[in-house]
């Protein structure tokens, strides 16, 4: 029976080194190794699945043990000795994991940095919207029928909740609101240039504090992003690299003693 179980133990142990091995050369597909974002994907699922050859070797280490306690078990000379070359895929293993680290922050590193460029491109896009905007604003002023228009069109769109054919969400929906009540305001205020003038000053400070808000917010998730990246894939990395290191380089040298003791 312990026979039994030993073997079992040693073709599960094989099973879940070679589903590891299998799925770190599938699931990568199609490799792109000059992207980051690519880079990203495959060393935390690398990482994600360290584990499993772990308890490979774990279950095929089990097995020696039963093994050696088991008076049954007749060792033979001839024998193929399996914990060599897992305590060398050990070794690699857990050089691999620690290199993984530096890359994978560097390349969380270029990822941020470009959703961070991003943001910046979309400041400036709004800054340009926000001129825009304000000298459409100062048109229509001047143009009063113009101003009844573009409230009119305002007001239907809100009524209907489309927008040239195509359903408007609820954040389109409040802002369609407050531009119909700012130009109506506008349009209160055109007669009265001191007054319109305040008030084109007050909603150009509430865009702009608005697209900082947005701003600061979208900075703060990529760099928060980046961080819970850096702590979950950089530290469970780290063990996996000290598990399989020790494991290996423990193991060579216990078979090393062993090997001298029987010679």
């Amino acid at each position: 029976m312990n026979s039994f179980t030993s073997l079992s133990l040693k073709l599960t142990g094989l099973v879940f080194i070679l589903s590891f091995l299998l799925d770190g050369f599938i699931l990568p597909l199609p490799y792109q190794f000059s992207q980051s974002q690519w880079q990203v994907g495959f060393v935390t699922t690398f990482v994600d699945r360290g584990i499993v050859p772990l308890l490979g070797i774990i279950l095929v280490l089990i097995a020696y043990w039963i093994d050696a306690n088991n008076k049954d078990f007749i060792p033979r000379k001839s024998r193929f000795e399996l914990r060599w070359p897992l305590f060398v895929f050990s070794t690699v293993l857990g050089l691999v994991f620690l290199l993984m680290i530096p890359v994978h922050i560097n390349n969380t590193n270029q990822i941020k940095n470009n959703a961070l460029t991003q943001i910046e491109q979309g400041v400036d896009q709004g800054e340009g919207q926000i001129q825009a905007f304000l000298a459409q604003l100062n048109t229509l002023s001047q143009n009063p029928q113009l101003l009844d228009q573009e409230i009119s069109q305002r007001t239907q769109v809100i009524e209907t909740g489309r927008f040239q054919g195509q359903p408007i969400n609820t954040e389109q929906l409040q802002t369609l609101r407050q531009q119909r009540e700012q130009l109506t305001n506008l349009r209160d205020l055109s007669k009265k240039p001191k007054e319109f003038k305040q008030k084109l000053d007050e909603i150009k400070n509430q865009l702009q504090t608005q697209l900082q808000e947005r701003r600061k917010q979208a900075e703060s998730q990529a760099n928060l992003e980046a961080l819970k990246q850096w702590l979950r894939i950089g530290i469970q990395s780290m063990l996996l690299s000290i598990s399989y290191s020790l494991i290996g380089w423990l193991g060579i040298r216990e078979l090393g003693s062993a090997k001298k003791r029987t010679a």
